[in-house]
């Protein structure tokens, strides 16, 4: 059952959400449902809020975690004051705008950063993030401070809740 406040974990299958995870763990994205709505940062949108019919698709595997302490009227404050702002493409921790980790740390200031990793099995950055930076023309962040989302449904402050399973697009 979804509600107010809860952070929502994505695991997908696209090429990008599949670097990630190689990369960083269980999953690819995270959105916070606020008051009937889901706030998120997205690679097409940048900062933005969708309804639960718009944001679930039913190839994703979805996780519900919950932070205790969430006051979501404060949170919603916060996030609606953010909405419009551009997607971070570059990862890069001044880079303008957030990516979606880094949104929702913005919003709950409980998570520390750690080195960023852009690699897969042996390599230490994968081909997949080098033709990425390529086309941006910026060097792989590797190491840098950051977040991710596997790192934050990771937190102590976090408990998981449920996979997230009622669909809403029947």
């Amino acid at each position: 059952m979804l509600e107010s406040g809860d952070l929502i974990f994505v695991r997908d299958h696209t090429e990008m959400g599949q670097a990630i995870q190689a990369s960083t763990g269980n999953y690819s994205h995270v959105a916070i449902f606020l008051d009937g709505r889901v706030y998120h940062a997205t690679v097409e949108g940048g900062v933005l809020v969708q309804s639960p019919e718009d944001f679930f698709e039913t190839e994703k595997v979805y996780d519900l975690y919950r932070y205790a302490e969430i006051d979501d009227t404060e949170v919603k404050k916060r996030a609606e004051n953010l909405l419009g702002a551009p997607y971070n493409a570059s990862f890069y921790p001044n880079g303008d705008g957030f990516y979606c980790s880094q949104f929702i740390a913005e919003l709950l200031p409980i998570f520390e950063t750690i080195p960023m990793k852009f690699g897969e099995g042996e390599q230490e950055i994968s081909s997949f993030w080098e033709d990425y930076y390529r086309e941006l023309g910026l060097a792989v962040p590797l190491n840098q401070p950051g977040t991710n989302p596997s790192q934050l449904a990771q937190s102590p402050h976090l408990q998981f809740k449920e996979r997230y399973t009622d669909d809403y697009n029947h």
